[in-house]
């Protein structure tokens, strides 16, 4: 009897061919009016890693279902692009709140197996603001996971969500979370010690130096079309194979047993599909593109809004001219980007940013469920 996580590669294969044969392979190149870019999908999203090991690596069903692929080795010569690891915490007790079921010295040797195997090609993901964290012990953890990263971090927040172990025990008193003002610190903190250790930061959560940027995430930011496949992933492209000239933003069913049922019975495990408007559209792309310090370029926004620039979307603004005189908003001839202080806080320049393009759009948005 196959594995649960045999169950979960073959389901997220079974969904990817899914995607792939009514879209990929008809794609046209005179794309959708609404896309701003042209050509097929340069990447898929996926909630499980397929780990193309001929058959020897097997996998385990992980939280929310990630799926962690034993039998590095295996994948020895294979074409990956960014091999990802998750340590997400040196703390053993941390690992066991989070409902983690790997220790910290296990994660230490999958980084090293993972290293010597696609060498400058791991990134680790790194999680603060975890219960008990202190300001101190993060420095002392990131100091350590420092010692033994490749050329490319990436640093989350923990988020406690609805209907978790970990939300009940927070909403009961049993576990506290640092407060905001403390995670901001460890952000500000973190930011400053990958800087002296030679890393970029080249978008709000990601490190990386001797230019090992992720191409993959780097497509999401940059507004282009991917699909979405596995347990809670999410796509967004045009289904020109079924007839759609729309971007759709498509969400596939978060519950891993209940997405392997769905794909079993109809091919694919899509709970979700929106299509996205002109405004919608936008919004994406504004909102994903302030996330790198690059920024958006004027020639990248004129490809989704030829008609409405960005200085004319956003430089009348009083809000943003006050934002602009802080010094935590750039809007010059390169384009519109965050400062150093402002990428820190981002979410809250966001709203002001969003209120005004709608107002020069002269629409409001109006998604349509399907």
């Amino acid at each position: 009897m196959p594995s649960a996580g045999d169950r979960h590669v073959v389901a997220a294969q079974s969904g990817l061919l899914h995607h792939l044969g009514f879209f990929w392979w008809r794609y046209s190149e005179s794309g959708s009016p609404l896309d701003g870019c042209r050509g097929p999908p340069n990447c898929f999203e996926s909630g499980a890693s397929l780990g193309r090991c001929g058959g020897h690596a097997r996998g385990q069903p992980h939280s929310r279902g990630e799926i962690k692929v034993r039998g590095l080795p295996a994948c020895r010569g294979e074409p990956l692009l960014h091999w990802g690891t998750v340590p997400q915490s040196l703390q053993d007790e941390d690992l066991k709140t989070l409902g983690r079921d790997h220790s910290s010295s296990e994660a230490l040797q999958t980084v090293e197996e993972a290293k010597r195997l696609c060498p400058g090609r791991v990134s680790l993901d790194v999680m603060f603001g975890r219960p008990a964290q202190s300001i101190a012990s993060w420095e002392s953890e990131l100091r350590e996971l420092l010692r033994v990263c490749d050329d490319h971090v990436s640093l989350y927040q923990l988020t406690v969500e609805r209907g978790t172990q970990l939300f009940k025990q927070v909403l009961r008193g049993e576990v506290a979370v640092p407060a905001e003002d403390v995670t901001a610190e460890m952000y500000r903190c973190a930011r400053r010690t990958l800087r002296q250790h030679g890393f970029l930061q080249y978008e709000v959560s990601n490190f990386a130096r001797n230019k090992a940027v992720s191409h993959h995430n780097t497509s999401y930011w940059k507004g282009r079309q991917y699909i979405g496949v596995g347990p809670g992933a999410h796509g967004r492209f045009a289904p020109l194979g079924e007839g759609g000239v729309v971007r759709e933003a498509r969400t596939q069913t978060l519950e891993p047993d209940v997405w392997i049922r769905e794909v079993q019975q109809r091919g694919h495990g899509t709970r979700r599909r929106i299509q996205l408007g002109r405004l919608e559209l936008l919004e994406e792309v504004l909102v994903m593109g302030m996330r790198m310090t690059g920024g958006i370029r004027h020639k990248h926004w004129a490809m989704f809004s030829p008609q409405l620039g960005l200085r004319e979307a956003f430089g009348s603004s009083s809000e943003v001219q006050r934002l602009l005189l802080n010094g935590q908003l750039i809007l010059d001839d390169r384009g519109l980007r965050c400062s150093w202080d402002g990428l820190a806080v981002l979410d809250s320049m966001l709203p002001a940013l969003l209120v005004e393009l709608e107002r020069q759009s002269g629409q409001s948005p109006k998604s349509r469920p399907r």
